[in-house]
């Protein structure tokens, strides 16, 4: 084996994007990362990834950071090592596709800033998204990845990925990326597709694989076998699981042989040790869901995607039926065409499951995003959807078969003009321009000296799951029989005269009591003392959310069917219907307001 030729093996970590992004909910600071950041300059990586995925929308919902700052601090504290970002194609870093001008720019100060290589894909495998964004990164003269995103399907075969890689390359791709965020792979699917595409294509194949199912290792092995000399590893602090095998165990594995890393175990060792103990910070953050679960295999749920339907299905009271939503869940992706779960058609799937099972009727309510994908908004499904519920989706209304983004005028102008002064630069318009509501509360904040971060909660004592969605259950500390009990209410339900009947997670388990409450105790922007819905002519939600908009007033006439409020959940939006023709009697919400099932939103009658 020593006479063998060398070709070492290539590693990017992944510790400071997708490590954390996958077991911590994206929480990790700024402040955690600049410290150790000498330590992993001096590794000799071939990238770092640092930006992109969930980390911007957590800098500004969150942690109050600008993300813009956040890449500028680690370009100058990481001078030696290729910063790489992940990027949606059309969908850059939010939940839609974006004007041509606005993927543009995005891309030019992304790179300005200091990203080298942009890792470019987008959910459905539609290379027609990816065509503006790959073009801006070759203007940028960085490194264009393109990237395949696997999944299982009777229409996703080895040739259908194979041409993929070839088309990408003829876009200018400078490598190809295999992205298995659900942790799909096996280790001998992963031999065929590698091997595949190192005969396809003259590029640099790379693989990006979570080890959700606990085979990701495995696949990495054979991958490098097959001649995949490029892998995405994390740090062991914040390895495994959900997230990716370990940096330092794939050092050892190939330590010895023609594709050793020549990195150096020790240097890697006194990285993990640091990010042990940030770890212990956000410990609050952890979730029994990120785990790893050989499950992914029969539903084909990335893990981040389990840890949001968890707590989706804890807010409801209905955690029990979780497992009917992920038995939904394929069923849902193969009525829409089987599309790869990846953000954002991992929530669109998830979410239109999770209603299909809680409102104990399929497609009684449909999402505002699967309507928009069954219009063709997000591009062409990978398979002929179901016919049925496109019907009952967006009836005869006409399907969109051309680019998502050539309906789409350009942008830029009006953002920087919506915006205006709260915007000190064009990243300040991007930043709204990603998401403008919360774009423009943080500007606002940081013009006004207001921002203040979530404070870090202590971890439960039973070590269970804690909610880390928007709305995060109230917490209190609780005395019984001389113990002491940490306890998270996590729905509010009714209860006759001064008794209230919530649901309380204590040590990690899901209860129901009952205790004495005055009336006004009401977690803020919660039901607010709403009254239980009883006549057809009360409007509520099937699902716990957000209210987005009111679409109707006092003394309007509306007809059956008619859209009057639009929820959030998931960052999903679902319309809210009137189930009768009449006149609008009292509207009980506003926009911003924290909504539960059950309650009377609207009265028609």
């Amino acid at each position: 084996m020593n006479n063998a030729k060398t070709t070492p093996v290539k590693i990017s970590d992944v510790v400071l994007r997708d490590g954390h992004q996958s077991l911590i909910a994206t929480r990790m600071r700024t402040e955690d990362m600049l410290p150790i950041c000498a330590k992993l300059d001096a590794i000799g990586f071939h990238a770092l990834e640092v930006w992109g995925g969930a980390t911007f929308d957590a800098c500004v919902r969150f942690l109050k950071e600008d993300p813009w700052e956040r890449l500028t601090s680690l370009r100058e504290a990481l001078p030696n090592t290729p910063l790489q970002m992940l990027l949606r194609g059309q969908n850059l870093l939010g939940y839609r596709h974006y004007a041509d001008d606005v993927v543009e720019r995005f891309v030019a100060r992304a790179a300005d800033n200091g990203v080298d290589i942009f890792r470019v894909f987008d959910a459905l495998n539609d290379l027609r998204n990816l065509e503006t964004a790959m073009k801006a990164v070759k203007a940028s003269g960085k490194h264009a990845q393109g990237t395949i995103c696997y999944t299982v399907s009777p229409v996703h075969t080895l040739e259908t990925y194979l041409e993929q890689a070839r088309r990408l390359v003829d876009m200018g791709a400078d490598s190809i990326a295999i992205k298995d965020m659900a942790g799909l792979l096996t280790p001998y699917a992963t031999s065929e597709l590698v091997a595949g595409l190192v005969e396809a294509v003259e590029v640099p194949v790379h693989l990006h694989a979570h080890a959700t199912a606990g085979l990701a290792s495995l696949c990495q092995l054979k991958a490098v076998e097959a001649g995949c000399r490029h892998i995405d590893t994390c740090n062991s602090a914040f390895a495994n699981g959900t997230s990716h095998p370990s940096t330092e165990a794939m050092v050892a594995a190939f330590q010895g042989t023609p594709y050793d890393t020549g990195l150096d175990l020790v240097a890697l060792k006194e990285i993990g040790d640091y990010f042990r103990e940030v770890r212990k910070k956000y410990a609050a953050f952890e979730s029994e869901y990120t785990r790893e679960d050989v499950s992914v295999q029969i539903w084909q749920v990335p893990g981040g995607m389990m840890s949001n339907l968890a707590n989706q299905m804890k807010e409801q009271n209905a955690l029990g039926r979780i497992m009917d939503v992920f038995d939904e869940i394929p069923r849902v992706r193969a009525d829409l065409g089987y599309p790869p779960l990846v953000t954002p058609t991992s929530q669109i799937v998830g979410t239109q499951a999770a209603m299909n099972v809680l409102t104990g009727e399929r497609y009684k309510s449909i999402t505002n995003e699967v309507k928009r994908y069954l219009l063709g908004g997000y591009g062409q499904p990978p398979a002929a959807v179901d016919e049925e519920v496109r019907r009952k989706a967006i009836g005869s209304e006409p399907v969109d078969e051309g680019r998502p983004a050539d309906q789409l005028q350009p942008e830029m102008a009006r953002l920087e003009t919506e915006i205006g002064e709260l915007a000190e630069s064009e990243e300040d318009v991007l930043t709204f321009a990603m998401f403008p509501d919360l774009g423009r509360d943080f500007l606002k904040g940081r013009r006004d000296g207001t921002l203040v971060p979530e404070a870090i909660p202590a971890p439960s004592s039973g070590g269970g799951e804690r909610p880390v969605s928007e709305g995060v259950p109230t917490e209190f500390v609780i005395d019984v029989h001389g113990e002491s009990y940490e306890v998270q209410i996590t729905g509010v339900g009714s209860g006759s005269g001064s008794k209230r009947r919530v649901y309380l997670t204590l040590d990690g388990m899901p209860e129901e009591v009952v205790f004495e409450a005055k009336n006004e105790f009401v977690q803020e922007g919660k039901s607010a003392g709403r009254a239980k819905a009883s006549a057809p002519g009360h409007v509520t939600t099937s699902m716990p959310g957000n209210i987005v908009d009111v679409l109707v007033a006092e003394g309007d006439s509306v007809e059956a069917g008619q859209a009057v409020l639009i929820t959030e959940a998931m960052k999903m939006e679902t319309e809210v219907q009137s189930r009768i023709q009449g006149t609008v009697k009292a509207v009980h919400v506003a926009k911003g307001d924290r909504v539960t099932p059950g309650e009377v939103l609207v009265e028609i009658e």
